[in-house]
Formats: C-alpha cells, structure tokens, sequence
C-alpha cells in the first residue's frame, strides 16, 4: 500500500468509498443524500489542503483529507477526515492514512490536530487515534444521528504535536 495526493482520475474510485459511508449514517455528519458533485467538492480539497489516497495495486482503498481546523487564529491546528472502504477495514489503511496525514500537518508547521465530530460509537476509530496519541477533549452528547442507534454523542479529540 501507498499513500499519495489525489489525482482527478481517482475520483471515480473515491466517490463509491465517500457514498457508502456517507449514506450509511454511521460515522459522518454529511448528508446522506449528497450528489456525487457536492461530495467532490467537499472532499477533495485544494493547497493548502491536502487530500490522499491509500493504493494497493492500482486500487484505492482508502481517502483523507487534512487542512487548518479554523481560519486565522486559529490556522495552526489542523485536522483531517479519513474514510477506508468496507472490504479494507481494520487492514491497517486507516492507520496509515492517519499517520500521513499527522506527518503533513508536522511538516506545514501545525502545532496539533483536532478532530471535531468523532461519533463515539465509532469504537474502531477513537480507539486508533487514541493509539496515535490523541486524547477526548470533550463530547457532545447527542449531537450525531446514527442511522441505527439514534442520537449519540460526538467527542472532541486533540493531538498535540
């Protein structure tokens, strides 16, 4: 596996990836009925944002995206999103990514991340940035519809670098 920029011709392999997740309602706070063109436009974001792809064999198995948190004052945290298709979860793709991601942001001078809307019943993932340092500033009850379970809530995560 390898992880690089995005380029156009790799979209038609992310947007399967950002729809299912999308529309499964488990884990992000999009809209489940998003078009394919507003999906892009959210996802894949220009410098100084950066936006990957995990490949394994001319295949993309995996996406993230990193930029500021906030503008201005706060322009020197980062964060980031991550989204690893079905068939390649709990592969290491995620982890990968997320580290990627975390050296960008090391390297365009960030002095952390934050991740604003992790749901926590999104176990997989909090445990793995927990794993690469980062800690639960704080969680907002109910602030997630989950397509299943109902309102649960989202954690604030924070990595200082």
């Amino acid at each position: 596996m390898r992880i690089r920029e995005l380029t156009p011709a790799d979209w038609p392999q992310v947007w399967p990836i950002v729809r299912d997740i999308v529309r499964a309602g488990e884990t992000f706070a999009y809209d489940p009925v998003m078009t394919e063109q507003q999906a892009h436009d959210m996802w894949v974001l220009r410098p100084p944002a950066i936006t990957v792809v995990a490949v394994t064999d001319d295949r993309v198995t995996g996406t993230a995206n990193a930029y500021a948190n906030r503008p201005g004052p706060g322009a020197h945290v980062s964060t980031a999103s991550f989204m690893v298709s079905a068939a390649e979860r709990g592969k290491g793709v995620g982890t990968a990514l997320c580290r990627f991601v975390m050296e960008w942001a090391k390297e365009h001078d960030f002095v952390g991340m934050q991740f604003n809307a992790v749901a926590e019943s999104n176990h997989r993932a909090v445990d793995l940035y927990m794993r690469l340092g980062f800690e639960i500033i704080g969680t907002v009850p109910g602030a997630f519809h989950h397509s299943t379970l109902g309102r649960v809530g989202l954690h604030v995560m924070y990595c200082e670098f």
